[in-house]
């Protein structure tokens, strides 16, 4: 589904990563670990045409469609979405005003409101999210636990093939951990997207379980590993004998 072959990206002209390859399949679950600020977010940035990353080199390909060549928004009407650390807010614009107009738009036909929102008042049971968000501002006012759960609302409701989860843990309690933990792993079950997951947080991958684990090391993914990389990293750190292995998952 997605093929991230040999690309390097630079960001305030300086390169954050160098000849970085990542495949990743339908309905896969792949993590992305490493120090801070060592690159993890970019990719997921970078594939969205976020200002300000400039791929020099390399293809990124959804679907075989080029991603280079395709603005934001049309990325997102191909069921891409990015969830960030820190979810925007936009002032003005309730969610269902929001969610309305995107699936009018990804769908060019009209939505029915009656099932529109019985809809969303169904998700934000399952996710423990007052109805009363529906007519919320996006984002606005929201503690960090309130908008990752908002953020889930809007992946319900558009239902994305490729999922990208910039550290969705963040600023989450234990409860709220799992359930958008728990939500998480149902919609995956529901719909078999494939998931790019930027976390440290073992919680989470116990529950959601990924098939890979990359290390992203010196600029490109230094060593990939199942689900049982996770108690290497936690015994030994990043440092520790992640050089010398392939840098990219076939």
């Amino acid at each position: 589904m997605l093929n991230i072959k040999n690309v390097s990206i630079k960001v305030a002209n300086k390169e954050i990563l160098h000849d970085l390859n990542l495949k990743i399949n339908e309905g896969e679950i792949h993590v992305l670990m490493g120090p801070n600020g060592i690159g993890k977010s970019s990719i997921c940035k970078t594939i969205m045409k976020a200002p300000g990353y400039e791929v020099t080199s390399g293809t990124i390909t959804y679907n075989n469609q080029n991603l280079q060549e395709l603005t934001t928004d049309t990325i997102a009407k191909l069921g891409i979405m990015f969830i960030m650390q820190n979810p925007t807010a936009v002032e003005g614009v309730t969610n269902a005003e929001l969610l309305r107009t995107a699936l009018s738009t990804k769908n060019n036909e009209h939505v029915d409101i009656f099932k529109f929102n019985k809809e969303m008042e169904n998700i934000c049971q399952k996710i423990n999210l007052p109805k009363s968000f529906i007519h919320r501002n996006v984002n606005e006012g929201m503690s960090g636990g309130e908008r990752k759960k908002n953020e889930l609302l809007h992946v319900w409701m558009l239902k994305p093939q490729l999922l990208l989860l910039d550290e969705i843990d963040s600023g989450l309690d234990i409860d709220a951990l799992k359930v958008v933990a728990n939500s998480l792993k149902e919609y995956h079950d529901l719909y078999n997207p494939s998931i790019i997951l930027v976390t440290h947080n073992p919680q989470l991958l116990e529950i959601l379980k990924p098939n890979y684990i990359h290390i992203i090391n010196d600029k490109k993914i230094a060593k990939t590993g199942g689900p049982e990389l996770i108690n290497e990293i936690i015994s030994q750190g990043f440092k520790t004998n992640v050089m010398g292995e392939k840098d990219h998952h076939e």
